[in-house]
């Protein structure tokens, strides 16, 4: 879809900021998606009309009809991404223009207009200048940017909507996985699936997390923390987590992770580790790897580490996997060298403690 692109946003300052020793006091240990910052960026779209109403203003809540479609046929995306305190005090975006360029393509899968790359770096990059405070100083500290699209036009029909609003909010975060142990326990469904071919898999749209909860709260029924699925042609092929893509290490050296084949989301943690282990001299593999061969290589001692990669999470490592047919533990059942060494190696990048030769970083102020 074709559009016009009014770019220069309307700031408005919150006339009720929350106050900095409150802000402070929330930013000691914030709890991933619980505390938000100030203000919110919003543009809508309209049908013959293009993107307009670009604004920063405060956050606060929208005016919802019954009938809008997005509550009806579940057009909407969304990105996740986030802004990190530099060492001299400065705060700067990791790959921002990757997401830009997955929210158009999540965009275009929903049948949604899409939103020009250039509009939605203006957005993030406004927002965070805007809300600079936010940005946690502690160890492990970041501010997660939520943009996202729904479908606003007030009609019952299937058809894609005319109109749409898009919106980025950003919260304070820590560690997405809380607790003593380094590595995480996941379960495997063998019941349900995340995305068939031909579907959203590869788009970034709530009704794929909408479509994992069940399988999500059968893995915490059996005390894992996470879980993974497998193809839904074969049952056999693992393809990604409910929220995180996947690697495997071997005792070679080399790693391997699923194929982006169009049922799993291409992640942007995925590919910066991708590229950051082939500069490590390591060998990477996007193949086939079955659920089968994964418990026959942890019990060989061929496999040496597993771990789960997102945003969100950064890099986990795994340290168990249990199901109905499987059950082995992966190494020592901790967090793997090299896992840690490809976890350290991005961080640091992101956090500005080690050199950026890929241009990655977006520095804001």
């Amino acid at each position: 879809m074709s559009s016009n692109v009014e770019a220069v946003f309307s700031i408005e300052p919150s006339q009720h900021p929350v106050a900095a020793a409150e802000r402070a006091r929330l930013l000691e240990n914030p709890a991933f998606g619980r505390v938000f910052s100030d203000h919110m960026a919003t543009i809508r779209y309209t049908e013959g009309k293009g993107w307009h109403d670009a604004r920063i203003a405060a956050r606060g809540p929208f005016e919802c009809d019954p009938a809008m479609q997005v509550f009806h046929y579940a057009q909407e995306i969304f990105e996740g991404m986030k802004a990190y305190r530099l060492p001299d005090g400065g705060g700067a975006l990791f790959r921002p223009d990757a997401n830009a360029r997955r929210f158009r393509n999540s965009a275009r899968r929903l049948a949604m207009p899409e939103l020009p790359e250039a509009l939605f770096l203006e957005s993030v990059r406004e927002l965070v200048r805007l809300d600079r405070e936010w940005i946690p100083t502690v160890q492990g500290g970041s501010l997660y940017l939520r943009p996202f699209m729904m479908a606003t036009e007030v009609a019952l029909g299937v058809k894609p909507a005319a109109e749409y609003l898009y919106c980025v909010t950003a919260c304070p975060v820590g560690a997405y996985f809380k607790g003593s142990n380094p590595a995480v326990t996941i379960w495997v469904s063998d019941n349900y699936t995340r995305a068939a071919p031909g579907g959203t898999g590869e788009a970034k749209c709530g009704g794929n997390y909408a479509a994992s909860l069940l399988a999500q709260a059968e893995a915490s029924r059996e005390g894992c923390d996470q879980v993974v699925f497998l193809d839904a042609v074969e049952r056999r092929w693992v393809e990604e987590l409910g929220g995180m893509n996947v690697f495997f290490v071997f005792d070679d050296g080399s790693l391997q992770t699923p194929p982006l084949t169009g049922t799993i989301l291409p992640g942007i943690t995925r590919e910066s580790l991708i590229v950051l282990a082939r500069d490590m001299g390591l060998t990477v593999r996007e193949e086939p790897y079955s659920i089968d061969q994964w418990q026959a290589d942890a019990r060989s001692g061929r496999l040496r580490e597993a771990f789960a990669c997102g945003t969100a999470a950064v890099v986990t490592p795994i340290g168990t996997v249990k199901g109905h047919k499987h059950n082995f533990t992966i190494g020592d059942g901790g967090a793997g060298n090299l896992t840690m060494r490809l976890k350290n190696a991005l961080v640091d990048l992101q956090q500005g403690r080690a050199a950026d030769p890929h241009g990655w970083m977006d520095r804001l102020f």
